[in-house]
């Protein structure tokens, strides 16, 4: 029965047909998390939140898990089927309660799930993401759409214009080919047109031919009246204008005739053709004067054109053919006179001006000639007026022999001590200073070594100055720099004052100095003579303020003037290189003012001031005449002794300084050569001289000079200084490689080797050397050649011994019996053999025997045997003399 029911109620079990809405589940729900790591860093993640799905417990229903079950669907109506009568229908049965079911009675319906809120958001956003998609695909396939009809429309419109311009081509074509043709037929027309014409005005001029010659005869000339009427009567009309112009030839031809020469009216070209008889025009004066003129000249036509002189301007050489362009000549004539005076040179060589001189004069022209140097020309100026002169201070140099006291006198003068400065106690620079005394007057000194090795410093200090100080010590008096010094003053012709120092000293004798000064003609006025003598003690003080009357007045008397209204003119007393002012000149105008950021020319560098710095370290704007200043900006360091002068543009001081640094140049490639060549025939001469490479490295510029010039004074034949570089500046990296490469030594006066210069020095074994006073370097140079000159070797005397009897050995040869008569005779020294004193051999002895034994030596009063080596020619009488040679050290 049970089964039945099951039966029946699976049978009548049915979906609800009601329609449902389709949606999308929910999912997880999201959310963002703010993760935080180390150094201030962060990080938003995505999170999902998933619910658990936890099961149903036993003995709960539908409802408690959250689950429903749909409504049990109404059975459906059965088909009307008539009941069997012996089967009645069962009577029905009492439902039961729905909880009170059994488990087994929900297997066969079907459970619906209702959608959750999540789920049916979800669905509505698909809805509208699918709405959305379908929109976009809508709008893109309209933008599509229009493209396209776009696209045809600029293709058609694209089309239209391309068969419209090829119209236009065409219609363009079409149009020049009519314009061409209808030009072709107007020039042929017009072409017919001007035959035309030209065959009638050629008909027209024949038939006036025809009546001109029809009017000149006879019959015609008295016909002319009636002519001339009709042609009046016919004036108006082409006939009437013809019989006029006919009238007119006619009156012409009988006036001709009559001997009327005077022409009337225009001249046509038929009357310039026929004359008035009607034969042809005969050639007029000018015509026949042409032809008398060039008879006369022997028919050569017309005259070779005048030659024109030109002013050539020839440099000190130059090319043939610049030469013959600046000539106006061919290359080809130029060439050839050359040849012609014996000069075999191509068009391309050069040549010096004195051979272009006489090329150019040989051609006609006027020669100018031109040097490099030019650009010197007007670097001094002129001399200034007598009005713009001014009086300025004298320039006084110091002068005398070293350790006399010049210094310590400049000191005394100036209240400074300088001479505790110097190293060893002398000036080994130029020092410049300026002293202004108690009456308002400056005195420009300028203080010279007196060492010897300073001659150039002092003979450019006589040069410059103004008057020449004589210190003279008065426990010394007259020394060898001290006639240098006179000899110097008296070369530049400056007059000379004597200052006898070091007067407060016992053994002083100043009348001793007088006395010697005479014999090189100075005469002091307490002598009669006209030099000023002043007692002076440079240590006491004493003396000073007559020494500078003595100044003054002799300045009074040169009377010293000079123009400071003008650009600036002076001598570089003295240069150098420091570190951070780069080149540094000592300058003492002579005439004009310098001034901060003038550009001027020192020898061979040029430069623009940058700073002006007196004797006593101030900064300064401006030097005027007799003033020392210390000039900062130079390019280089110039020679000591150059002249300073300022150039108004910069462009003029760089070629004068590229001119002279090129002269320079070529002078030290000269004397290179020139000493390559002696050192050549040297060698030949007198063997391979020893050379001692140098460089040398000073402060400033005058002691690198010194240097120079004394190291090449202690050299002789065999051993000498050659000098690689010398320089002023610190010692760098480039002075030790060019010492290294000649295996020389560096020489570094007051000035220092930088790191780099000392490391690769001491790597490569290059020697350096510093010093302070020009004495040591002398000594150690005069020990340094010394060393390198071989050995004197000297004869040394032993004896002499008597040949008595020659004995003739077999083997040996012959041996001579000796007595030996004076010294010694040593076993393998050197003989001479002495007949009738004259030495007729000198060789070696072989062999010294005592009793047939060999003995070391023999001495006087023995006798012995004595063998020459290589040699036989002894004879009885001989004499023989020993001697020996040793080695002896030299010295320069």
């Amino acid at each position: 029965m049970s089964e039945a029911n099951d039966k029946d109620e699976r049978k009548s079990l049915s979906l609800n047909k009601q329609p449902r809405k389709l949606e999308m589940r929910k999912g997880p729900e999201g959310g963002q998390v703010r993760q935080s790591f180390s150094h201030g860093r962060s990080k938003t993640v995505q999170v999902e939140v998933r619910k658990k799905r936890v099961p149903p417990r036993p003995g709960t229903t539908a409802g408690q898990t959250g689950e429903t079950t749909a409504p049990k669907p109404e059975p459906a109506a059965a088909p009307a089927v008539q009941a069997k009568p012996s089967a009645p229908a069962p009577a029905p049965q009492k439902e039961r309660p729905r909880n009170d079911q059994p488990r087994h009675a929900t297997r066969g319906r079907v459970v619906l799930k209702q959608l959750t809120a999540e789920e049916k958001a979800a669905r509505v956003r698909a809805l509208h993401g699918a709405r959305k998609e379908a929109a976009e695909a809508r709008v893109k396939a309209e933008e599509e759409a229009r493209e396209r009809d776009f696209a045809e429309r600029r293709e058609a419109e694209e089309r239209a214009a391309a068969e419209r311009r090829q119209q236009e081509e065409e219609d363009r074509k079409r149009n020049d080919a009519d314009a061409r043709r209808r030009s072709e037929e107007e020039a042929a027309k017009r072409l017919a047109e001007e035959h035309e014409a030209k065959r009638k005005a050629d008909a027209e001029a024949a038939r006036e031919r025809q009546e001109v010659s029809r009017a000149a005869a006879p019959a015609a000339a008295r016909a002319g009246a009636p002519e001339e009427r009709e042609g009046d009567s016919d004036r108006g009309s082409p006939r009437g204008a013809t019989k006029a112009r006919r009238g007119k030839t006619a009156d012409r031809a009988v006036a001709t005739r009559r001997g009327e020469s005077r022409r009337t009216g225009r001249l046509t070209v038929t009357d310039a053709l026929v004359s008035g008889d009607g034969r042809q025009r005969q050639r007029s004066l000018a015509a026949v004067r042409r032809a008398r003129e060039k008879a006369r000249s022997g028919g050569r036509g017309d005259e070779a054109p005048t030659k024109v002189v030109r002013d050539v301007v020839v440099p000190e050489t130059i090319v043939v053919q610049e030469l013959a362009n600046r000539m106006a000549e061919r290359g080809v004539d130029v060439v050839r006179a050359l040849m012609k005076m014996g000069v075999m040179v191509t068009i391309n060589q050069p040549i010096d001006a004195d051979t272009a001189e006489l090329l150019v004069s040989e051609f006609g022209h006027r020669i100018r000639r031109v040097s490099d140097s030019d650009v010197e020309v007007g670097l001094s100026g002129d001399d200034d007026p007598v009005e713009s002169l001014k009086p300025r201070a004298p320039v006084v140099t110091v002068m005398g022999h070293v350790d006399h006291g010049k210094t310590s006198l400049l000191d005394a003068l100036r209240k400074t001590d300088v001479v505790s400065r110097e190293a060893g106690g002398i000036t080994q620079h130029i020092g410049a200073y300026q002293v202004e005394l108690s009456g308002g007057a400056t005195i420009t000194f300028l203080d010279t070594p007196g060492h010897e090795a300073f001659t150039g410093m002092r003979s450019r200090g006589a040069k410059v100055t103004d008057i020449v100080i004589l210190v003279v010590a008065a426990d010394d008096a007259v020394m060898p720099q001290t006639i240098e010094a006179i000899r110097h003053a008296k070369l530049a012709e400056v007059p000379i004052i004597v200052a006898i120092n070091k007067c407060d000293l016992p053994a002083a004798n100043p009348d001793k100095v007088r006395q010697q000064l005479l014999q090189h003609e100075i005469v002091v006025e307490s002598l009669g003579g006209d030099v000023q003598d002043v007692e002076v003690s440079a240590a006491k003080g004493t003396g000073l303020d007559k020494l500078q009357e003595a100044i003054l007045l002799q300045s009074e008397i040169l009377e010293l003037k000079a123009n400071p209204d003008r650009n600036a003119e002076g001598v570089v007393v003295e240069a150098k290189l420091e570190v951070g002012r780069g080149s540094v000149a000592t300058v003492l105008v002579q005439r004009g003012t310098l001034r901060i950021g003038d550009v001027f020319v020192a020898g061979a560098e040029w430069g623009r001031v940058r700073a002006l710095i007196d004797d006593r370290g101030n900064n300064v704007e401006s030097a005027g005449p007799a003033e020392p200043v210390e000039v900062i900006g130079l390019q280089g360091a110039p020679e000591a002794g150059d002249l300073l002068s300022v150039i108004d543009s910069e462009s003029r001081a760089r070629d004068i300084a590229e001119f002279r640094q090129r002269q320079s140049r070529e002078k030290r490639a000269a004397v290179g050569q020139r000493g390559t060549l002696e050192q050549m025939f040297s060698a030949i001469k007198e063997g391979q001289a020893q050379l001692l490479p140098l460089v040398i490295k000073a402060d400033v510029q005058g002691s690198a000079e010194a240097l120079v010039g004394s190291a090449e004074k202690i050299g002789t034949d065999e051993v000498k200084v050659e000098i690689l570089h010398s320089a002023v500046g610190g010692i760098n990296e480039s002075d030790v490689i060019l010492a290294r490469a000649s295996n020389g030594i560096i020489i570094g006066f007051n000035v220092r080797a930088n790191k780099q210069a000392r490391e690769m020095a001491q790597r490569d074994g290059v020697d350096i050397r510093y010093y302070s006073i020009i004495y040591n370097v002398i000594d150690d140079l005069k020990s340094l050649l010394s060393g390198m000159l071989a050995p004197a070797v000297r004869e040394r005397f032993l004896g002499y011994a008597e040949i008595r009897e020659v004995f003739n050995i077999t083997k040996t040869g012959k041996v001579a019996g000796c007595m030996i008569t004076e010294g010694v005779v040593r076993r393998g020294c050197k003989v001479r053999l002495l007949r009738d004193d004259v030495v007729i051999h000198e060789g070696d002895l072989s062999s010294l025997r005592r009793f047939k034994d060999e003995v070391r030596e023999v001495k006087q009063g023995a006798e012995c045997g004595m063998a020459l080596a290589n040699y036989q020619d002894i004879q009885t009488g001989d004499m023989i003399e020993c001697f020996e040679l040793e080695e002896v050290e030299r010295t320069l």
